[in-house]
């Protein structure tokens, strides 16, 4: 079983959530459990930061999506950090993240 860690921080009406390590089907549910356990209904942002993750697959592309969609529906900021030129980087392209979060180097 690969091994992601979920870390989140609170800065009163924000929320910045680090992953590191990997995500993919086997821990995708726990990983999923964490984050949406740490945004309540009156954030105005959510920062996610992938610059830790050394892996992502389309189940934790899921997460990602799901979690935009909430935002998306809180009126909440969704801001994903990737750093250009990593894997997780080219995945969040090629799946089309941009276009329903902000996708910041």
């Amino acid at each position: 079983m690969t091994t992601a860690d979920v870390e989140v921080r609170s800065h009163g009406n924000t929320v910045e959530i680090l992953l590191t390590g990997e995500i993919d089907l086997s821990n995708s549910d726990v990983v999923k459990e964490k984050v949406f356990a740490s945004i309540d209904n009156h954030l105005l942002a959510v920062t996610i930061d992938l610059a830790g993750l050394s892996y992502i697959d389309s189940a934790g592309l899921r997460i990602l999506f799901a979690l935009a969609e909430r935002l998306r529906l809180l009126q909440t900021t969704c801001t994903v950090i990737a750093p250009p030129g990593t894997p997780t980087r080219r995945v969040l392209e090629m799946s089309g993240m941009a276009a329903v979060a902000q996708v910041e180097p």
